[in-house]
């Protein structure tokens, strides 16, 4: 069974070696790890992968060979994981039934709520519309419904309709080494060019070469100049998590593509909307982050913006201080997006969700007013129409 897992390892691009492999399967004959999947996916992984750039790669083949999955052989297995079991009590609702549930109507009266709750609950407590728990429509809890409420004590989202998650959840990187889809995406990033020469002289000028030979009476001169690199300056602030997980693919061929084009490309993550701190890399976002203000000082204005994500969240996520999907933000993300545009003014958002959808969501009509129109859809024609509204 890990024979297999190994070899596909290898095809999807993670290096690792039959010593590695083999390490790990001692590990596994020394009960390091039990019989539960994500205790042995930690295993595996700290055995198997060398280069920290590979566990996006690693987390691909991992999903997609264990996926399906019902349960172990039963000689491995001395008793049913819990988490199989929690998933049991996961509420399934009709689209009627989700109807019939009111949300609480509004941001100050769901907080207050919450902390109500908080004070009141002694115990755990599973189904009804009150408790903090689980399988239920109460606004608090996991793997329920509510059309309006704060997630807590749940590992991913179900039906997108939290408007506080009250977890600490992981994203990925996205991987630049992703091969690109449509060869489309590159070629239109390169109508936001603009050329010159920089570095050493290290590139061989034919033309100066042979007058200077002419002119030398036949004896070679040779003339090097430096290399021609598309100058424009670009920065990219890409939504991951949540409902973006749907967009990986697209997004990861947008980043290879953009890699490749600008030299100067400096990229950063959020999640949702724009705050005060954003990270460079999604296993560290809880611990090194980087202040907005911190970047307006460091990257001038002739700096180019493109900002990536489905605008797809609550209202309350842009114009509340307070907010943010996982955290208290002290100043609503509205305040800070229009003071990223005034530092940086040549800026676009382009959005992976198909253009058609837009006028559905109230915060993305919200996000392209703050932008001054400038959104436009993650396609060929889309992309074609933000390089050129950049470049002017």
């Amino acid at each position: 069974m890990l024979d297999e897992f190994f070899l596909q390892l290898r095809a999807g691009g993670v290096p690792t070696t039959i010593r590695e492999y083999l390490v790990l399967l001692e590990a596994l004959d020394r009960g390091v790890a039990d019989y539960r999947v994500e205790n042995f996916y930690h295993l595996a992984r700290a055995t198997l992968v060398k280069d920290e750039g590979h566990y996006d790669r690693y987390d691909r083949v991992f999903a997609a060979y264990f996926r399906g999955v019902a349960q172990l052989p039963a000689d491995l297995v001395a008793s049913l994981p819990e988490e199989w079991l929690r998933r049991l009590t996961e509420l399934h609702l009709s689209e009627a039934d989700k109807a019939a549930i009111e949300a609480l109507g509004g941001w100050d009266k769901l907080m207050e709520m919450l902390r109500q709750r908080l004070a009141e609950q002694r115990e755990r407590h599973q189904g009804g519309n009150k408790w903090i728990g689980t399988a239920g429509t109460s606004p608090f809890g996991a793997y329920g419904y509510n059309p309006e409420g704060v997630r807590i004590g749940q590992h991913e989202s179900r039906h997108r309709r939290a408007v506080k998650v009250w977890d600490r959840r992981e994203f990925r990187d996205l991987d630049g080494a992703e091969e690109l889809g449509p060869r489309n995406l590159k070629l239109a990033l390169r109508r936001l060019r603009r050329f010159a020469r920089e570095g050493a002289a290290e590139e061989l000028d034919l033309d100066g070469t042979i007058g200077a030979t002419a002119r030398n009476a036949g004896w070679l001169d040779l003339r090097l100049r430096p290399e021609r690199h598309n100058a424009v300056k670009v920065l990219l602030f890409l939504d991951v998590g949540g409902s973006m997980d749907d967009h990986v693919r697209t997004c990861e061929a947008l980043f290879a593509a953009a890699r490749a084009e600008f030299k100067h490309l400096e990229h950063y993550y959020f999640h949702n909307f724009l705050y005060e701190s954003v990270w460079r890399e999604n296993r560290r976002r809880h611990t090194d982050r980087y202040p907005v203000p911190a970047l307006m000082h460091r990257f001038a204005q002739d700096y180019k913006v493109i900002y990536v994500g489905d605008a797809t969240m609550s209202p309350y996520e842009i114009l509340h201080a307070g907010g943010a999907l996982e955290y208290h933000n002290e100043e609503a993300g509205a305040v800070w997006l229009k003071r990223m545009l005034d530092t940086w003014p040549r800026a676009v958002w382009l959005n992976p969700q198909p253009e058609a959808r837009w006028d559905v969501h109230h915060s993305i009509r919200l996000t392209r007013e703050l932008m001054g129109e400038r959104m436009y859809p993650l396609t060929l024609d889309g992309l074609d129409r933000a390089m050129r509204s950049l470049a002017r």
